[in-house]
Parts: C-alpha cells; structure tokens; sequence
C-alpha cells in the first residue's frame, strides 16, 4: 500500500521512485539517554549519527516517517553560500562574518557529498545551477554578484550569463539573464535521508518513526520529552522539527513560520530536449521563487507555488502546470505524473535559527527554503558542538533573528500579507 505522509498533501515521485523505505519501530516505553533528538529529517539524523559515532547514547523520535517532512519532498538544489548574496551579508554583516558564513555553507556543500559517497550513497547527483531574472532591471547586480563570488570571496565557479547564454541553457525566453554556478548542483533528497536514517541506526543511535513530542520540559536538572508510550529523560535535547514545531516549544515557534510549498513532476522531457539541455537546476528571482530542475530520468521536477498558510491546493498539479507553461509554452498540455508539498521553515530575514531555548536544549530550524546543505551539516555542527570538538555553530547562533510580529494570534495572518505583497511585485 502506497503510504501518504500524515503531514504532508501528495505522494511525491521521491518516493515513487525509493520504493518500499525500511521502517522504524516506534517508542515503546520510557529510556534515557545522554542526548534526545526531536525531528527525524536531515538535522536530526545527522546529529544522531554524528553523536552515535563518538559513542554518545542517543534517541531520536520522528512524529511521522523518516522523510515525510522538507528533507524529503523538496526541490532538491544545494546553492551556494547562505540565503543571501554574499555581498549583501556583507553590507549587513561586514566582511569577516559574511565570509565566515560563506566558508561555513561550502563545508556543509562538501561535507553532504563526501557523507554520501563515504557511505554508498546513490543521491542522483547532478552538477550545476544557475539563478536567473524575471525582471530586467537587475542586470548590474548580477554581474557584481558573480564579480564579488570570484574576486572577493575565492569561489570562481559563478559566471554571469547574458540573454543569450540565458535562453540557450533554460531553453525559455521567460528569463532575461543570470549567474551559472559549476560548483554546485542537486540531488534526490529522499535517497540521501533513506541512506542517512540507515547510516545512523548502524551507528547505534536509537531513532524511532511514528513517535511524537507532547511536551519537553524539564525536571531534577534533566530534559524530558513526554510521547504518547513513555519518556525520554536526557542530559540535553535537540529539537530538530523546523516547519513542524507546532507548540511544542515556544521560543522556536515565535521564529520560525512555516509556509506550504509545493512540487510537480512532468513525465519525462524526451520530446523536449531544448528544456534544460544541461540538466542544471534552476532559481529565479522571484521573492516567491520558483525553482526547477531535471531529475535523472529527465522529469522536468517544478516548485513555485508557496501558499502562507496551512491550507493546500485542491489539485496542486494545475496550479504547478500553469506556472510550467508561463516558461515553457509547449508543455502546457504536459503530464504531471506526481504532485506533492510540505511545510518549509523560514525565518524572518531569512537566515538559519538557532538558539538554547532552555537550558540544555538546543533549537536548529529555519533554513528558509536554503536548507538541504545546511540542515545536513547543523546536525554535524550541534554534534561537534556537544562533543567539545568545535564551535562552529556560534557563527548561526550569533545571528540575529527577531521574532514574526503579532504574537501567536496575528502573526500568521500579518505575514500572510505581507508576502502576499511580495508575490504581488514578482508581477510588475
């Protein structure tokens, strides 16, 4: 029987194309351990696996299936660098943060490739990616974007592309130029979490599906996480649950909102070899961005319909069909074999969350739509952290995220409007 996520609307060709995904037991009964991980997506399985390995006693509890959340249904593109333009940290940050920052993601890039191939991991790894402009104002900023990535902060793999180069490698004339970056590229999202919950389990973290978070409190110097069948009780607690926080804790929810996003695949493009002939993936200017890229198989798989509340689509595949035939014309009468989508955390400036919610407890969310790379290596990061072996993580917790104004009554309905401005502008 075809299993659908208890929390997310569609079945997604990730899936489809993993078969049969091995099962975990959940929680029987009340343990302890060192360290307790709430969220079982990339975070919180590498934390898990990374802890494991040092000989930490971990458990690790999963609400619904390993890969049911964003680490396994999203657009699959590693990026480059934080959310944001290097420059534009740097005129927010100053030069040494923002290089830091940027040293900081191209470790967390080599560090899930290595992971991958170190452990056998087929991810469908694909090189390339470019970002691209829907509006032709911009020009000057791309071509200081590439300038800045090269000259300024050694990364020479970002080249800026003009209207032509443009055209030829989308195969579309919707997008008027951009930036290709040759050191990076995208994978199967779904295959790296399958692999990674395998790896941490055979490194003796006990990681449980189907097990949910009640309530975390603490008691006698101990963190405890109440379930539905028992307890953990800890020394310390991560929570790893990103868009899924609910109100488990408060602080994490105050941060980070969760948005519905949502995915199409086409059948395969075999009659359409001008579309992404490369096979590179691509993003666009959009704040509502869409994101697009060809599957091994040459799916065309395609994001852009991100809805502000917790509601879903009728039918996602005819809103994910109309925005495909805005870029490419002749598929509008294409298949769309899959239609899926999910919650995504994102932040108010858009930058990664982390902070100690409560003593001993550690809160890693909000990657904001930047996360495959970055969620992957937050895991590693808090690992390091609560061996004693690095503190890199300061360099996320040392940002300043301030809470979505409005409080839990209007904070929802606040942000609604004002990305629904922001999507309003992508128009004109």
């Amino acid at each position: 029987m075809t299993w659908q996520s208890p929390i997310a609307p569609g079945i997604s060709w990730y899936q489809a194309s993993v078969g049969e995904r091995p099962e975990y037991p959940a929680l029987d009964g009340s343990v302890t351990a060192d360290v307790a991980i709430i969220g079982g997506g990339f975070t919180g399985l590498q934390a898990a696996y990374n802890l494991a390995r040092l000989g930490v006693s971990v458990v690790l509890i999963e609400g619904g299936r390993f890969g049911d959340g964003a680490s396994g249904r999203n657009g699959g593109q590693l990026g480059t660098g934080q959310r944001a333009w290097p420059a534009e940290l740097e005129a927010e940050l100053g030069f040494e943060r923002s290089k830091a920052l940027f040293d900081l993601a191209e470790n967390a890039k080599h560090y899930l490739l290595d992971f991958a191939e170190q452990h056998g991991i087929d991810i469908d790894y694909l090189p390339g990616q470019m970002n691209v402009a829907h509006k032709r104002g911009w020009e000057s900023d791309y071509r200081k974007d590439a300038e800045v990535m090269a000259y300024r902060y050694g990364y020479p793999h970002v080249s800026f592309m003009d209207r032509e180069e443009t055209h030829e490698r989308i195969g579309s004339t919707r997008y008027h130029y951009g930036v290709r970056d040759t050191g990076t590229g995208h994978i199967h999202p779904l295959k790296l979490l399958v692999g990674l919950a395998k790896v941490a389990a055979a490194a003796g973290a006990r990681i449980h599906e189907m097990t949910s978070a009640s309530a975390i409190r603490q008691a006698g110097g101990k963190t405890v996480i109440d379930t539905p069948k028992g307890t953990i009780t800890a020394d310390r607690a991560l929570i790893a649950t990103n868009a899924y926080i609910g109100n488990l804790e408060p602080v994490t929810a105050a941060h980070v909102m969760p948005i519905r996003s949502f995915i199409g695949a086409t059948e395969p493009l075999d009659r359409f070899p001008q579309v992404l002939k490369g096979s590179e993936a691509v993003a666009d200017s959009r704040f509502v961005v869409r994101y697009f890229r060809k599957s091994r198989d040459g799916r065309l798989l395609f994001g852009g319909r991100e809805a502000y509340t917790a509601d879903s689509p009728r039918n996602i595949s005819t809103h994910i069909r109309r925005q495909i035939a805005e870029i490419y014309p002749d598929l509008k009468d294409i298949e769309i074999t899959h239609g899926w989508g999910g919650s995504v955390g994102i932040t108010l400036p858009r930058k990664p969350f982390s902070r100690d919610v409560m003593p001993g407890v550690t809160s890693l969310a909000g990657y904001s739509g930047h996360g495959v790379m970055l969620s992957n290596y937050s895991g590693k990061m808090y690992a390091d952290t609560v061996a004693g072996n690095a503190r890199e993580l300061d360099l996320l917790k040392d940002l300043k995220i301030p809470p979505f104004p409005g409080g839990a009554r209007l904070r929802k309905p606040l942000l609604f409007l004002a990305l629904t401005w922001y999507a309003l502008r992508d128009r004109f």
